[in-house]
C-alpha cells in the first residue's frame, strides 16, 4: 500500500475525526525526520488535488465526509454552473450565479452542499478555488471610451474580459485575439487581462481553425528536444532489431482505412487451421519501441494525450516523421509491429491468442471505400485488381458478423448515431456535408479491434499488475429516470428499474425505434444519459460495451495509453517487475490514465466545434431555401429541427405565427392554443433557412408554412 492510500484510508475510517497535523503525524505512526517531511509534503499534494481538505482551523479530512464536492467547474452564458465531480460516482452540483464566488468555467473547485439538495436536484456554492482554468481566453475585441474587452467565443465563459486602454489602442473592433487573465474575477468584479496574440477577423483565410486551436490550446508544433530525438532515430530495420521478433512477413496483411488517413497503426490477416476455427491477426504499430519511456517524444506524447482531428487537418500526437512514416504500417514495407494471434471459434469465441513482438509487410493498402465496393457491391473491376486478397475480405467480412452478434447477444449498446464528413475545397470552403456511412468495411476494422482490446484486457486483468483500462461506469440513477420518463412520452417503454437496467434492455430500445423517425432523438437522448468512458488503473466492466474486460491498446501513435499499455506489454512478457518499479508503474498509469481522458474531452470539444463552424458556413449562402427536416427538440422557446445532412437549426417560438404555442413538459411539446396543433420530437416538417451566423454559431429556421404569416 502506497503513503497516500495508507492516508486516505485512514481517513475513510467510521471513527475518523479531522486532525490536525501533528495529530495526523502521531496517530499514523511517522516518527522519522525525513519520513515527516514526506509525509506533510503528500498532504500538501492531496489538498492541492482537492482528495483532502484543510479547514480553516488547521484539521484536515475527506471532502466527502464534511459535506462537501471536488470537482471541475462547467460554466452557462446565464452565469450559473455545474460542478461535475472528480469522483465519478457522485451527481453534479447546480452552483446559483450569486453562489459562483469568482469561479470561472474549467476551474477546479470545491463546493459546499446546501441543505435540502439530494440526487440530481443537489445545489451548493463555491467555496474554494483549488486551480484556475488556464488564463489564456480566445473571444473578439470590442472597443469601449476608457478601456476594451473581449467577449469569449466560449459562452461558458459568461464574464467579458476588461482590457486596459493603453492595451488596446491597437486593435480594432471584431478583431479574434487571445488574451491572457492578469485578475481574475472576484464577486461582483470582472476579469482583467492583456492582448496575447491577435489572431485576424472573421472570414479571414484560416481563422476559424486557427481560433479553435487557440481557444482549447492545442499545440502548434513540437518543441526543439523533440526534434532533435527524432533526428536521432535511425531509418530502416536493422538484423539486432529484429531479433527475438517474431517474423510474420508471410502472412497476407492489410490496412484498412479512410482514404485520406496517413496515420496506419493497425493492420489485420485472417486464416483458417485445421480445426476449422479462425485465426485472426491484429498488428499494430510498435511505436514504444521508437518513443522510450521518459524520453522528450514521450513526455510531449503524454502532454498532448491524442492526436486531435480537425476538419481541415490533423494536430498529431507523435511527430509526423513517426506518425506517418517510420510507424506507420504503409503497404509493402518492412514495420516493427506488436501482434496479437487469437483462434477463434465458429461462434465468435476467443480460445486461444499469443501476443509477440513483429516485423510485418502488409500486402494491401485499402480503403474503406473499397472494401465496401468489393464486398457490397461486387465491383468487378476492384475485385480484379486486388484479387489476392478478397477471399480473405470475404472470411473477415463473416468473421466479423459472428462477432457483432456475440457482442449484440451479451447486451452491448450499439448507437446508431451517424457521423458527418464535411468536404473542403482548396480554399478550406465547405462544398458539401455527407453522412459517413457504416458499411461491412468499417464493422470488420470496428469488431477485430474490439476483440483484440478485450482480449488484452481480460490478460493484464487477470496478472493483477498496474495496468489502464477503457472503462464506462453504469448512468446515473436520476439520468436513466428522465430519460425513461422522456420516451415515456413519446410511447416507448423501458423495462427495469432505472438504478440497475441491463444495457440490453437499451438496446432492444434502439432496435424498436430503428429506421422510424425517432431513432436519431432517441439514440442522441440516450448517449447524453450515459456517462462518458474514460481511461482508469481500476478495473470496471465497460457498461456500453456490456464488457467485463476492456482497454484500449490498437492505436498507440494516435493515443498515450494505448501507448503505456504497449510497454507494459513488453516489459510484463520479460517477468515481474521488482516491488519499487511496480510502484513507479502504477503511479504513471494513474497519471497517464487522468491526463488522456482530460485530453479526450478536449479533443472531442475542438473536432466538434470544427465541424460545427463549417456547417454554418455550409449553409450561410442558402438563407431562402427550403428543406425537409426533422422535429430533433422541443423545449419552450421553440424548436430544433435537423436536416439529412444532420445540420441542425432553431425554429424560434415568436416565428410560430399562425397561432400561441405553450410548452408542455409531460408531454415535450408545444401545442396551439386555438388550433390544437402539436409539435413533438420526430415530427417531420419543412423548414425554411433564415439565418446562419458563424461568429454565434447560430442556424435559424421557420416553419416553411408559417413564411407567409410573418411580419414585413
Amino acid at each position: 500500500m502506497s503513503l497516500e492510500e495508507k492516508v486516505l484510508s485512514f481517513m475513510r475510517e467510521v471513527a475518523y475525526k479531522p486532525l490536525k497535523i501533528d495529530e495526523l503525524t502521531k496517530e499514523l505512526g511517522f516518527t522519522d525526520r525525513r519520513e515527516i517531511k514526506r509525509f506533510h509534503k503528500l498532504l500538501e499534494e492531496l489538498e492541492q488535488e482537492g482528495k483532502i481538505i484543510k479547514t480553516r482551523y488547521g484539521r484536515y479530512g475527506l471532502p466527502e465526509k464534511m459535506n462537501l464536492v471536488v470537482g471541475h467547474l462547467q460554466g452557462n452564458q446565464a452565469g450559473f454552473g455545474f460542478v461535475i465531480p472528480d469522483n465519478p460516482d457522485l451527481n453534479d452540483v447546480f452552483i446559483p450565479a450569486n453562489r459562483m464566488n469568482g469561479a470561472m468555467h474549467n476551474d477546479h473547485v470545491v463546493a459546499r452542499l446546501l441543505k435540502g439538495g439530494n440526487g440530481r436536484s443537489r445545489e451548493g456554492e463555491i467555496i474554494r478555488i483549488l486551480k484556475r482554468r488556464s488564463d489564456l481566453i480566445v473571444g473578439r475585441f470590442e472597443a469601449g471610451r476608457n478601456f476594451g474587452f473581449v467577449v469569449p467565443d466560449d459562452q461558458r465563459i459568461f464574464q467579458d474580459i476588461f482590457i486596459p486602454k493603453n492595451e488596446a489602442k491597437a486593435l480594432k473592433n471584431g478583431m479574434k485575439v487571445q488574451v491572457k487573465i492578469t485578475r481574475w474575477p472576484e464577486k461582483r468584479r470582472n476579469p482583467e487581462g492583456v492582448i496575447a496574440d491577435i489572431l485576424g477577423f472573421p472570414g479571414d483565410k484560416g481563422i476559424d481553425t486557427l481560433t479553435i486551436i487557440k481557444k482549447y490550446e492545442l499545440p502548434e508544433d513540437f518543441p526543439p528536444e523533440v526534434k532533435r530525438e527524432i533526428k536521432a532515430i535511425k531509418r530502416g530495420i536493422t538484423a539486432q532489431e529484429l531479433q527475438d521478433r517474431r517474423d510474420l512477413r508471410h502472412l497476407t496483411i492489410v490496412t484498412i482505412d479512410g482514404a485520406d488517413a496517413k496515420d496506419l497503426d493497425d493492420a489485420v490477416s485472417l486464416e483458417r487451421n485445421e480445426k476449422g476455427n479462425w485465426v485472426l491477426g491484429v498488428h499494430i504499430a510498435d511505436v514504444a519501441h521508437y518513443v522510450k519511456e521518459g524520453s522528450a517524444l514521450d513526455r510531449e506524447a503524454l502532454r498532448r494525450g491524442n492526436s486531435v482531428y480537425l476538419v481541415d487537418r490533423v494536430i498529431p500526437m507523435l511527430p509526423p516523421e513517426l506518425s506517418n512514416d517510420l510507424c506507420s504500417l504503409n503497404p509493402q514495407v518492412d514495420r516493427l509491429t506488436q501482434s496479437v494471434m487469437m483462434e477463434i471459434s465458429p461462434t465468435g469465441q476467443v480460445l486461444a491468442y499469443e501476443f509477440s513482438s513483429s516485423v510485418i509487410r502488409t500486402h494491401k493498402r485499402l480503403t474503406y471505400d473499397e472494401v465496401r465496393a468489393m464486398l457490397e457491391d461486387q465491383d468487378q473491376k476492384l475485385r480484379q485488381r486486388y484479387a489476392s486478397v478478397v477471399p480473405m475480405l470475404e472470411e473477415m467480412a463473416q468473421l466479423a458478423q459472428v462477432l457483432r452478434k456475440r457482442r449484440m447477444d451479451r447486451g452491448a449498446i450499439d448507437f446508431a448515431i451517424p457521423e458527418v464528413k464535411v468536404i473542403l475545397d482548396d480554399e478550406g470552403k465547405p462544398v458539401d456535408i455527407v453522412k459517413r456511412p457504416r458499411t461491412i468495411a468499417e464493422t470488420i476494422i470496428e469488431e477485430f479491434m474490439l476483440v483484440c482490446n478485450e482480449t488484452v484486457a481480460e490478460h493484464f486483468a487477470h496478472l493483477e499488475l498496474p495496468f489502464i483500462f477503457r472503462v464506462h461506469e453504469r448512468p446515473d440513477e436520476e439520468k436513466m429516470l428522465y430519460f425513461r420518463d422522456f420516451i415515456h412520452n413519446l410511447g416507448l417503454s423501458l423495462k427495469g428499474k432505472p438504478e440497475n437496467i441491463h444495457p440490453r434492455e437499451l438496446q432492444d430500445l434502439l432496435k424498436n425505434v430503428a429506421g422510424t423517425p425517432l431513432e436519431r432523438v432517441v439514440n442522441t437522448l440516450l448517449l447524453r444519459a450515459m456517462k462518458q468512458a474514460r481511461y482508469s488503473p481500476e478495473l470496471i466492466p465497460h457498461y456500453g460495451l456490456a464488457a467485463t474486460y476492456y482497454t484500449h491498446f490498437t492505436a498507440p501513435i494516435r493515443r498515450y495509453a494505448d501507448l503505456v499499455i504497449h510497454r507494459l506489454l513488453k516489459e510484463y512478457q520479460e517477468g515481474m517487475p521488482a516491488k519499487k518499479r511496480r510502484q513507479r508503474i502504477a503511479k504513471h498509469c494513474a497519471l497517464a490514465a487522468e491526463r488522456a481522458s482530460l485530453c479526450e474531452r478536449i479533443a472531442m470539444e475542438a473536432e466538434r466545434e470544427s465541424v460545427e463552424v463549417k456547417k454554418v458556413e455550409y449553409m450561410a449562402d442558402k438563407v431562402g431555401q427550403e428543406f425537409p427536416a426533422v422535429i430533433s427538440g422541443v423545449t419552450s422557446f421553440g424548436l430544433f429541427a435537423e436536416l439529412d445532412n444532420l445540420v441542425e437549426g432553431l425554429i424560434h417560438i415568436s416565428s410560430m405565427v399562425d397561432d400561441y404555442y405553450h410548452y408542455h413538459e409531460d408531454k415535450m411539446a408545444l401545442i396551439g392554443e386555438r388550433t390544437g396543433k402539436i409539435y413533438r420530437i420526430g415530427q417531420p416538417v419543412r423548414v425554411i433557412l433564415t439565418r446562419a451566423d458563424k461568429e454565434e454559431r447560430q442556424i435559424d429556421f421557420i416553419l416553411a408554412h408559417a413564411e407567409d404569416h410573418l411580419p414585413g
